[in-house]
């Protein structure tokens, strides 16, 4: 498959350079950040195809690719939600994403988790979004270290989780009191819904608390993404 932009190019490199095949990069761009990217790769004995930048955009038609795109051996995480819990120890922190449907957000979120140390994002299989190639570029790497569980029924694995002794804690604007005030647990299911629209009530119904993130300023709620690295960072 391929990956393409600076931060998903060079973390791979960084990361698993002997799962890149392929480097092509724009011979026209000669800054500091391909100066890096270049070096890293020789340095890990790789060697870039230097080629013209119709050539990477033939590779990568209208994508965000600055001039820099990669052939990997893609290898997500393969676990069911079962074998995750079965392999985790406590404390352990889980993300679930009810209704996110934006891949960036989605890449964003696993790039977050993968920060945050958090053992697996877990989404519903109905609309919620795949791990597609955008989803993957914005996880800058996260999407091959984090486990994304993608489950048939949201609610019922959250039963599941529940049944492990990992409490639920839903982020909710009109949650009684805010992130900061509640006495959160150590091993934490953090649930979050679609900017916008939130959690389903089946979804909310199944969690063990509500809080929410104080917003001070003039906007009413915050990206997801955003969302997921002030709750990730706080448990």
């Amino acid at each position: 498959m391929l990956i393409y932009g600076f931060h998903a190019v060079l973390a791979r490199l960084k990361r698993d350079a002997a799962g890149v095949r392929d480097l092509y990069v724009d011979a026209g761009r000669e800054d500091a950040r391909m100066r890096e990217l270049v070096k890293t790769a020789n340095d890990a004995g790789l060697r870039p195809h230097f080629v013209d930048g119709s050539r990477i955009e033939k590779l990568c038609p209208r994508k965000r690719h600055q001039g820099v795109v990669a052939m990997v051996e893609f290898s997500a995480p393969a676990l069911t939600l079962e074998d995750l819990l079965d392999s985790v120890s406590a404390p352990v922190t889980l993300l679930l994403l009810d209704g996110v449907t934006d891949p960036r957000n989605l890449g964003a979120c696993l790039r977050v988790a993968d920060g945050a140390g958090a053992a697996a994002v877990i989404a519903p299989k109905d609309h919620a979004c795949q791990l597609t190639d955008v989803a993957i570029q914005t996880a800058s790497g996260a999407a091959e270290s984090v486990p994304y569980i993608m489950v048939t029924n949201l609610a019922r694995a959250m039963d599941t989780i529940r049944e492990r002794d990992i409490w639920l804690v839903g982020a909710d604007d009109a949650a009684p009191h805010n992130l900061y005030q509640a006495a959160l647990p150590s091993s934490i299911g953090w649930v979050l819904g679609a900017e916008g629209t939130g959690m389903r009530r089946l979804t909310r119904e199944r969690c063990d608390i509500l809080v929410s993130i104080p917003m001070l300023g003039q906007v009413s709620s915050l990206n997801v993404s955003v969302a997921a690295g002030v709750v990730l960072y706080e448990s």
